[in-house]
């Protein structure tokens, strides 16, 4: 039986790895005031964040509609499908549709839907578990058990240079924006247990954001030997690739992978953002 994975588009899975594990995107859809752009491969992604950095109105996202999800499914007999958290985007709910209705159309359709209760690099991290599994032939029962039980324990922080974006959308209140404004801080957030965004603490300069996400590791008290740690960067690679030296030099992990952020992460970590999934 043919098996798929079908991911929306805060994924930020290169085009390499779409091509290896053979993953669908669905995209999301970008909004700049009144303007609607689809998160796909033909973002041209420069122009994007210029038109991003210019925008006073407000700025966020809308899901992709069930019928968008439907379409992906019915192309394949059995389908893993990960999205960004029911806590911050309406991509699950969207997809669970999307599930009952490919299913109804097509009753040999098989389909799971993971809540991620991440973003970004999470969503990645995510991704290759269910991929690796499947090139190992695991059962479809054991898939969902273990991918269950992973995204129970893992975790996503990240640093901004700007909390701007996620004050124009309403993901962080305007009173802790506007202290993270006026003492010109950075702050370390993450994903708490339910998949909502928390502040964790914050930093000053790029050796400390290094330190501090380095430290969130040893922090976490999982037992990391051998498992993969994702980093995703918006426009900062240099950034990227001085913590993935931290944590080389720190920990024992089997794979540390450096992704650039597409349109939706884009938004919410904004330029030179760093997000860490493990």
């Amino acid at each position: 039986m043919e098996r798929k994975i079908i991911v929306d588009s805060c994924c930020d899975v290169t085009p390499e790895l779409c091509e290896k594990y053979g993953i669908e995107t669905v995209p999301l859809t970008l909004l700049l005031g009144d303007r609607s752009i689809p998160d796909d491969e033909n973002l041209d992604m420069p122009a994007f964040m210029r038109a991003m950095k210019s925008c006073m109105e407000k700025i966020g996202s809308a899901a992709p509609s069930p019928g968008h999800y439907k379409d992906a499914f019915i192309k394949a007999c059995r389908s893993y499908v990960v999205t960004l958290s029911s806590n911050l985007s309406g991509s699950f709910a969207s997809a669970v549709t999307g599930k009952t209705m490919a299913e109804e159309e097509a009753p040999s359709t098989e389909v799971h839907v993971f809540d991620s209760k991440s973003a970004c690099a999470g969503e990645v991290l995510l991704t290759l578990k269910i991929a690796g599994m499947i090139r190992a032939g695991f059962s479809h029962k054991k898939i969902i058990s273990a991918a269950d039980d992973f995204i129970k324990h893992m975790k996503t922080y990240f640093v901004l240079e700007s909390v701007d974006n996620l004050l124009k959308n309403g993901r962080i209140g305007k009173i802790t924006g506007k202290i993270i404004s006026v003492l010109n801080i950075k702050p370390l957030m993450g994903a708490d247990e339910d998949g909502n965004i928390a502040l964790y603490s914050h930093a000053r300069g790029e050796k400390q954001v290094i330190e501090k996400l380095a430290d969130t590791i040893e922090k976490s008290g999982k037992d990391l030997r051998d498992e993969n740690i994702v980093i995703a960067h918006c426009n900062n690679p240099g950034l990227a690739n001085k913590l993935k030296d931290a944590i080389t030099n720190r920990y024992r992990f089997g794979d540390i992978l450096i992704v650039p952020t597409r349109g939706i992460s884009t938004i919410y970590a904004n330029d030179k953002g760093i997000v860490l999934a493990f």
